[in-house]
């Protein structure tokens, strides 16, 4: 049974190991083909940057879906979310606080709150994400892109990416490294979320507990690592836009484009737990951000620490609702 369990948790590490350095070597590839083409800072963190970043859910969830694990998948978007927030933001800001006044953002946090409320529907409602459902959520975040990048050509922002994400930024423009890193990427996401998933719904069969708490707490966090890394950049190098939209854009994608991702691959079911417990804290996390945003409040240290403090309170609640973990 624990050499089982010890080769289950090897094998899931390595999934997450692979996870993210292809997700890192996508988002690498993506920002230096928008570089060459000028693509504003915004606009970059809120769509490339965030799509990148959550391409390790969406592999993750849709192969979850496909062989019939639910609860990783849902688990997966539904902790994320609570990470990105509580973790991703309450950690780099507890170093150097996160200023929210990035013009434009008010909007995207509105959006971020409406692809909230269709989740939430979505688990109140039916209780699942099917083909129907999915497509509505996909939907939701073509018109979301759609919309950014109409209004980027209208203003003609002329502010470059290279500026804002110089760490990820490579000054040589569209060249043979760019394409390794993103065809790197699309390999390696799959592969790292074969392993991650399939181990992981085995490991919590071996302790007996609901595939969720994987989802909810190892996959999740695994996933969010991206998010983490270019936050704690952002925040460093004093980039509000790229941190905060990171963030904001990030949860977005896993909404709506994560969750319509799962529910066109299949039908996944949400867990009653789900409903009575996590979702209200990640509709909690989403609305303690929208108010700092609406506000124009930076998240200084003292709201880092209480972030930070509320994912640890996540973490022990369900650790200790799963009869310990």
């Amino acid at each position: 049974m624990i050499p089982e369990i010890v080769h289950q948790v090897a094998f899931l590490i390595l999934g997450l190991a692979i996870l993210l350095v292809a997700g890192d070597m996508l988002v690498r590839g993506a920002v230096n083909l928008a570089a060459a083409l000028n693509i504003p800072a915004l606009i970059v963190s809120l769509t490339i940057v965030a799509f990148g970043t959550s391409a390790p859910e969406m592999v993750v969830s849709v192969q979850a879906v496909m062989s019939g694990n639910d609860g990783i998948a849902l688990g997966n978007i539904i902790g994320s979310n609570i990470a990105n927030i509580f973790l991703v933001l309450g950690l780099p800001a507890l170093i150097y606080p996160i200023s929210t006044h990035v013009l434009g953002l008010r909007r995207h946090a509105a959006f971020m709150m409406l692809a909230t409320g269709a989740f939430v529907a979505a688990a109140y409602g039916p209780g699942f994400i099917d083909t129907t459902i999915g497509a509505g959520l996909f939907a939701g975040i073509i018109v979301y892109v759609a919309y950014m990048w109409i209004r980027a050509s209208i203003s003609k922002t002329s502010e470059p990416v290279i500026d804002e994400v110089e760490e990820y930024q490579s000054s040589n423009g569209v060249t043979m490294k760019t394409i390794a890193f993103l065809a790197a990427g699309l390999i390696g996401l799959p592969l790292g979320a074969h392993l991650l998933v399939s181990n992981g719904a085995s490991l919590a069969a071996g302790l007996g507990v609901r595939e969720e708490i994987i989802g909810l707490t190892i996959v999740a966090f695994g996933t969010s690592l991206p998010e983490l890394a270019t936050v704690m950049a952002a925040a460093f190098h004093k980039k509000a836009d790229v941190a905060i939209g990171g963030v904001v854009g990030s949860n977005i994608f896993n909404l709506l484009a994560v969750g319509g991702a799962a529910g066109l691959a299949g039908t996944a079911v949400f867990d009653p737990e789900s409903l009575r417990a996590d979702i209200p804290v990640m509709v909690l996390a989403s609305v303690a951000i929208t108010a700092f945003i609406l506000t124009r409040r930076d998240v200084g240290r003292l709201s880092g620490g209480l972030f930070f403090l509320a994912y640890v309170g996540f973490l022990f609640l369900i650790t200790v609702s799963s009869g310990g973990l």
